[in-house]
């Protein structure tokens, strides 16, 4: 059920600035440990550990904010449940790249093994969230599609940045750099695009409690 209060107002500005901060903080880990263990044999190992530990950081930063909608929300669930939808997406995005370099495999068999991937990273964060937020507000569906849009969003400022930056035989501080700079573009547009969602939801919710109640 949703709380309302004398602040509500400004709960949007809140999780701009929260969760943009808790992606860009969290983000940190994997763009670090992608850069460290590239080409090692612990890199799959430690980019789903920094990925889940992203998500963990995101989800502990949303749920700052969502509490303040949600009195019942489930911190420790949500926390979890980011956590282990991001760390399907570092999955799901690095099998996606290595569909490409499968070299015997026919054409469209990549396609599908990247169409997929590409799925499972836009709402694996989305779709985890929802088991819990479905507990709270009606139309969470929503959510699922929502955050995808977003992330496709948010993905595609961060490769548009970083793309074009990163080079083969870069000094690693500097792709760290690149990716740091790009991950907090990312971020922000990830926690515009979410929140806007977000209050569509809430206030959906609000409006269809309202005529369900006596008066």
């Amino acid at each position: 059920m949703t709380v309302e209060g004398a602040d509500d107002s400004r709960w949007l500005t809140r999780w701009l600035v929260v969760v943009s901060a808790g992606e860009a903080i969290g983000f940190l880990v994997p763009a670090v440990v992608g850069v460290v263990t590239s080409g090692t044999p612990v890199f799959v190992y430690a980019t789903l550990a920094a990925g889940a530990l992203e998500g963990a950081v995101l989800g502990a930063a949303q749920s700052v904010v969502l509490r303040r909608r949600l009195a019942r929300l489930r911190v420790a669930a949500w926390v979890l449940l980011t956590a282990a939808g991001a760390t399907v997406a570092y999955g799901a995005g690095m099998l996606a790249s290595a569909a490409t370099d499968f070299a015997g495999l026919p054409g469209v068999v990549k396609v599908g093994m990247v169409g997929a991937s590409a799925g499972a990273v836009l709402f694996s964060v989305g779709t985890a969230q929802w088991l819990e937020l479905r507990r709270h507000v009606r139309g969470a569906g929503w959510w699922v599609v929502g955050t995808a849009a977003a992330w496709t969003l948010a993905l595609g400022a961060f490769l548009a940045i970083a793309t074009p930056l990163w080079h083969e035989g870069q000094e690693p501080a500097l792709s760290v750099l690149i990716g740091i700079g790009a991950g907090l573009v990312m971020a922000v547009v990830m926690a515009i695009a979410t929140g806007a969602v977000l209050e569509a939801i809430l206030r959906r919710d609000t409006t269809a409690r309202l005529k369900t109640t006596p008066r």
